[in-house]
């Protein structure tokens, strides 16, 4: 008999739509929703706060033990909390956006948050995005899904997002802090960006959010029939 609460691990790298399309599949499957990259962010906004290195891992995790991140349904996008306090739209400023790749590098860390994102989907009936779900979080996850897309349209994707906020950044610089991005996040030690080799991988460069859905959620409930 087919599991109804399955886990669904979406990777892939910066800007390629996971963390719009994981909250559109876990609503239509009425499952919970972890954006594990808003956790790293999250841990670099209250880095950057208190003035800490965002290299410095011993200081991190002082500041992480004292840490609470929060989640909760919202519209158009899900609600952060850094210690009971909203930070949805703090943690997608430029400057945390350029510095939480360095963040989520560090080996305790990762280690800290991975145990966090494992009990929050213990129970099953969860979606969750970043870009080790399915090789180092969530391995034994039923469904895993690997987004990609073009430089140049994560780049547009990003740049119209940033405009809708009121952040100003040039395409090109955009452009270039995505390659930058996924450099640092393909090629870092410890839980490195990687396909999982039983991973679908999915390119939405020429699709629209509708169409990844609901590829997704075809994929998904051939595992839960």
């Amino acid at each position: 008999m087919a599991n109804s609460k399955i886990q669904i691990a979406i990777d892939g790298p910066a800007s390629a739509g996971k963390s719009t399309v994981a909250k559109l599949v876990a609503k239509h499957f009425n499952f919970i929703y972890c954006d594990t990259g808003a956790m790293y962010r999250v841990l670099t906004l209250k880095a950057l706060k208190a003035n800490v290195d965002f290299a410095d891992e011993d200081a991190l995790m002082t500041l992480l033990a004292d840490t609470q991140i929060g989640f909760e349904p919202g519209e158009p996008v899900q609600k952060v909390f850094l210690d009971g306090q909203e930070v949805t739209n703090d943690i997608r400023q430029p400057e945390v956006t350029n510095n939480v790749s360095t963040v989520a590098a560090l080996g305790r860390v990762r280690e800290e948050l991975t145990n966090r994102q494992r009990e929050i989907a213990s129970k099953g009936g969860i979606v969750m995005d970043g870009r080790d779900i399915g090789t180092t979080v969530l391995p034994n996850a039923e469904v895993k899904i690997f987004l990609i897309a073009s430089v140049d349209e994560r780049a547009r994707r990003r740049f119209a997002d940033n405009e809708a906020k009121g952040i100003h950044t040039p395409l090109d610089v955009l452009k270039q802090e995505i390659e930058t991005r996924d450099y640092k996040d393909s090629h870092r030690k410890i839980a490195p960006l990687t396909q999982a080799k039983d991973a679908v991988k999915v390119d939405t460069t020429p699709m629209s959010i509708e169409q990844v859905v609901d590829e997704i959620i075809e994929i998904a409930s051939k595992k839960i029939k």
